[in-house]
């Protein structure tokens, strides 16, 4: 397996589509650190990948928190002897008009979404230069991080700077030997596009589904995105044939977006 015995950090592991990152890592060989807010989901699916046969560690932590994230890196590294995949995944989403959005709204999803990305990023650097390893920094982007979407504009800028930022990251950490790169996710079956979608509803006055449906009907390969099609590229862009690839952030929707 291209990615046995590593050691992989995945935040907002506890669902969606973190938690079939971290098990599409884990079946491929690594171990896992998972950081979440609810310590009931990491507990879930620390049972799952046990059950793979790969060590596991759990904490519980608010990526928006400089100290926390980087408390949970030394963790991963003091639980699991060290760090070589840094995968930056926890997001929130907001529906809302953009000239609707509140001062509180705004740092919020700013918070979490762009500087919860860049202290993961600096915990991560951090740790792979301590450790002296040639680490993968793997970060959340969305088609929403290509496209600016009505109703969905100031998460769409969050998503746009989760690209800026993995940009400057791997230029700057190049000559270390630290790629960095992004995954963009389309329509996925979870539980943020049910939120999305009931939130659509409400503004719009579309039927609850409506908007889900039309997502997906757009699709070029004609099916909604499972978890498990994100973990597929996160997965190849953890192991070594994506090691000449840095700055990227790859659309992985199924012909929805084109760039």
């Amino acid at each position: 397996m291209a990615i046995d015995g590593k050691v992989a950090l995945v935040t907002g592991a506890g669902q969606g589509i973190g938690r079939g990152i971290a098990l599409r890592l884990a079946r491929d060989g690594a171990d896992l650190a998972l950081v979440d807010v609810k310590q009931d989901k990491l507990a879930e699916v620390a049972e799952e990948i046990r059950a793979l046969g790969r060590k596991v560690t759990t904490f519980v932590a608010d990526i928006g928190d400089r100290e926390q994230v980087f408390a949970a890196v030394e963790h991963a590294g003091r639980e699991l002897g060290g760090l070589d995949i840094m995968v930056n995944n926890a997001g929130i989403s907001q529906v809302k008009p953009l000239i609707d959005a509140t001062p509180e709204e705004v740092e919020r999803i700013f918070k979490i979404n762009v500087q919860g990305t860049l202290w993961g990023i600096q915990a991560a650097a951090a740790k792979f230069r301590e450790l002296g390893r040639k680490g993968k920094i793997i970060n959340a982007s969305s088609i929403a991080g290509h496209e600016g979407y009505a109703l969905l504009g100031v998460y769409s800028s969050t998503k746009f700077a989760v690209r800026a930022l993995t940009q400057a990251a791997a230029k700057e950490l190049a000559s270390e030997g630290i790629t960095v790169n992004a995954y963009c996710p389309g329509v996925v079956g979870t539980d943020m596009w049910v939120d999305i979608d009931e939130r659509m509803a409400e503004l719009t006055g579309a039927p609850i589904g409506a908007t889900y449906d039309k997502f997906v009907n757009g699709i070029a390969l004609g099916r909604a995105e499972t978890p498990d099609d994100v973990a597929a590229f996160v997965s190849y862009l953890a192991g070594p044939d994506a090691d000449y690839m840095t700055g990227q952030a790859p659309l992985i929707d199924g012909g929805l977006v084109y760039r």
